[in-house]
């Protein structure tokens, strides 16, 4: 299942691209909102106390750390992470830096998802918008076809990579706290930003404040 669901989730978003047109639907905003309450709440009700309690009070440093390395790719991919596309769409080169900003995040989303099957939801729910708007951005390019299409699919195979190599190197699990908790800083940075955003002029309107609390329930009922 976590190399199956987050592969899933991207062809998902592909097909919503493709056939739904969201880039300007609310609906399609409101499951952004939704995934990212989703995936703060799975990771504060889940992720957050494991860490502390294997590794201790260093654990901290390395959530800041992951937040800081978050918005340093971010400076690359021009916020995909959470729902923006601000990238060049008539250039015809093949967006390397942006392929390895998302592909650098995807891989290290891969590492905690065996260890929570409420995770691999919320990175699945995370990654089906970003596949979305992704799909979007590369089909109205001028790349080509066959370019947009192995964009997605190397994009697609990062995050089973990451846990692919999680429980195949057993040295891997001695750090495993420590990745964790980037990971989890990596967490907070996109998904509060998400929250962030989804209020035009800092004011929630009633339906986006609805999947929030129904992501947050939902996580913590679970």
């Amino acid at each position: 299942m976590i190399f199956i669901l987050p592969l899933v989730a991207v062809l998902i978003g592909y097909l919503i691209a493709k056939f739904l047109k969201p880039s300007s639907s609310t609906s399609f905003k409101l499951l952004l909102s939704f995934s990212g309450a989703y995936l703060l709440s799975v990771t504060v009700f889940d992720l957050l106390p494991e860490v502390y309690e294997e590794g201790g009070k260093d654990i901290g440093v390395f959530i800041l750390l992951g937040l800081l390395f978050q918005i340093i790719l971010e400076f690359i991919s021009k916020g995909l992470e959470h729902g923006h596309m601000h990238h060049d769409p008539n250039s015809k080169k093949f967006p390397i830096l942006l392929l390895l900003s998302l592909g650098i995040h995807s891989f290290l989303e891969g590492f905690p998802l065996n260890e929570s099957s409420h995770l691999l939801y919320g990175v699945a729910i995370h990654k089906i918008p970003v596949a979305a708007i992704l799909s979007i951005f590369l089909f109205n390019s001028k790349l080509g076809k066959t370019k947009a299409i192995l964009f997605l699919l190397l994009f697609a195979l990062m995050t089973p990579l990451g846990s692919l190599l999680k429980l195949q190197f057993d040295f891997i699990e001695k750090y495993a706290a420590y990745i964790n908790a980037t990971v989890i800083g990596i967490f907070l940075h996109i998904s509060t930003t998400i929250l962030f955003e989804a209020s035009k002029n800092h004011k929630f309107n009633a339906s986006k404040l609805t999947v929030i609390i129904l992501g947050i329930l939902l996580a913590y009922l679970i």
